[in-house]
């Protein structure tokens, strides 16, 4: 079985799933959901960015404890809460470069993924789950930064979608990592059985 490599994770189980619930509530919302005030719908991206940051800071705060993983949750932390800072008050009125920090957010954000699909674990599924991810962000991120023809509701959408992709995937990785939680104490447990069995012989 292959195992997580506790010196990377960045998240317990659990805020894989608050944060995928969160952007695929987000990402639902702005794909199939009209758009009448796009102020307000950026105001709600700021907004979903810093629970993230929340979300991730939490994480780093648990990791610590544990003394594995922290500083990548803090790096998460850091860019969502930056990002939603960005849209929140130096952005705000001014869609161009609302859309620029937008854009800047999911490349830096694929970029991650990737890095943390080679370097979090070795096990298979995690590891595409956590690239692909990555790679849709780039290309999305890449795509809302160069396609300026496109009406700003364009580029929430791509956005959303983006969002949607994230938190399927975050849900897929939470529950796969908990699932390998389980069979690592499991696995813990029996091989502890097995050496008290040993030292009785």
């Amino acid at each position: 079985m292959a195992k997580i490599n506790r010196r990377f994770i960045d998240k317990h189980w659990i805020m894989f799933i608050i944060r995928g619930a969160l952007a695929i509530l987000f990402g639902c919302f702005t794909l199939f959901r009209g758009m009448a005030n796009v102020d307000n719908i950026i105001t709600i991206i700021s907004v979903l960015l810093l629970l993230m940051g929340i979300i991730d800071t939490a994480g780093a705060l648990y990791n610590s404890t544990k003394k594995h993983g922290w500083i990548n949750s803090i790096i998460d932390a850091l860019i969502d809460v930056v990002a939603s800072l960005g849209l929140l008050f130096f952005a705000k009125n001014d869609l161009t470069l609302s859309v620029i920090i937008i854009s800047v957010y999911t490349v830096v954000s694929g970029i991650i993924d990737i890095f943390h699909g080679f370097l979090s674990t070795v096990d298979p599924t995690d590891r595409f789950i956590r690239i692909l991810a990555g790679i849709c962000g780039c290309i999305i991120g890449a795509v809302i930064l160069n396609a300026g023809d496109f009406e700003i509701t364009t580029f929430i959408r791509f956005f959303g979608a983006y969002m949607l992709i994230v938190g399927i995937t975050s849900l897929i990785y939470g529950v796969h990592n908990r699932s390998q939680n389980i069979e690592d104490k499991i696995a813990r447990k029996q091989s502890h059985k097995s050496v008290r069995s040993k030292k009785k012989k």
